[in-house]
């Protein structure tokens, strides 16, 4: 995408009708998944996404004026949302209550927000790691990739990651992965994976796709899991990428391999939600967040994703 994809609208708010709330966003979130959605959509359509805002009028007693709210309210400053009659597979979400006020309202969209929830219930419960085994993870210095990671540490496990630049590795290992390499700079990420994890991979946590997952499925241990939570290396293809097809592999390594989407889990999100903000006042889980300035600048920090400028999660302030 490029800039000029986007076009700035400014529109007037509707009055509240009963039962409504109007949110005033104080952060909008950008992530690589938009860029795979965008395309079911007709030109001149509100961007999709999340926001973390707060409640300015209301007329719902459940959401006061002053509440903390997220929602898929797509990139908007402000936004009317019908509280009483909600999507079940986007509903309004609340800060919750114990919230800690010393940590910033960005990780509602980040660590708080659903890439902490992709990364927690992805790993758990698809790739279901064991004390001792190895997990490799790719955009491992993410918004997601980063958490699973340190998840991944905290559970006992020999975590290895790739990400796109040396400051990033460098940053991987500040976190405790006990191996970390660019694979831009690499000559084989064959070799590297060799090298890395000599011992074979058990659990595989999958952002990218392509012939980067196709070559990790060939380090893969017997039984090992896979999680497909994205394919960010192919998101910009224009035809679908022609690559070998990794069948014997899988089935040679007798492998378990699943894509999801976090709302499966939504009815649990409290659970992890609150595990997450613990493993955080702890010291286990740490996080960085590339904040953009302006409203105006979302495209720019939306199409700076693909170009790998973020570290941690990206958000628009």
């Amino acid at each position: 995408p490029k800039e000029s994809d986007f076009q700035l609208v400014e529109e007037e708010t509707p009055q509240l009708k009963d039962g409504e709330i109007l949110v005033e966003s104080i952060f909008n979130s950008v992530d690589p998944y938009m860029r795979a959605h965008v395309s079911e959509h007709k030109e001149g359509t509100t961007m999709i996404g999340e926001g973390c805002g707060r409640v300015i009028e209301s007329k719902c007693p459940s959401y006061p004026v002053g509440t903390i709210v997220m929602n898929q309210y797509g990139w908007r400053t402000h936004v009317v949302l019908d509280a009483k009659n909600q999507n079940p597979m986007s509903p309004i979400r609340k800060a919750p209550e114990d919230y800690p006020k010393d940590l910033p309202l960005s990780l509602l969209l980040g660590a708080v927000g659903m890439p902490g929830m992709t990364a927690y219930f992805g790993l758990l419960k698809l790739c279901e790691p064991k004390e001792g085994e190895t997990v490799f993870v790719n955009g491992a210095a993410g918004a997601v990739g980063s958490l699973v990671g340190q998840i991944a540490k905290i559970k006992g496990c020999r975590v290895v990651g790739a990400a796109g630049s040396d400051d990033k590795v460098a940053w991987l290992k500040e976190l405790g992965f006990d191996a970390a390499f660019n694979y831009k700079t690499v000559s084989s990420l064959d070799a590297a994976l060799k090298e890395a994890a000599p011992n074979g991979i058990d659990c595989y946590f999958d952002n990218v796709g392509g012939d980067f997952s196709f070559t990790v499925l060939n380090h893969m241990n017997q039984f090992g899991r896979v999680a497909i939570c994205g394919c960010i290396s192919t998101y910009n293809d224009k035809e679908p990428a022609k690559g070998p097809y990794p069948f014997m592999t899988i089935l040679g390594k007798q492998l378990t391999v699943r894509g999801f989407l976090v709302n499966r889990w939504l009815d649990e999100w409290p659970e992890g939600l609150a595990q997450m903000v613990q493993w955080i006042k702890e010291g286990k889980i740490k996080y960085r967040e590339h904040v953009t300035e302006g409203f105006e600048n979302m495209p720019k920090a939306f199409i700076g994703l693909f170009a790998g400028e973020n570290t941690g999660k990206a958000v628009v302030k």
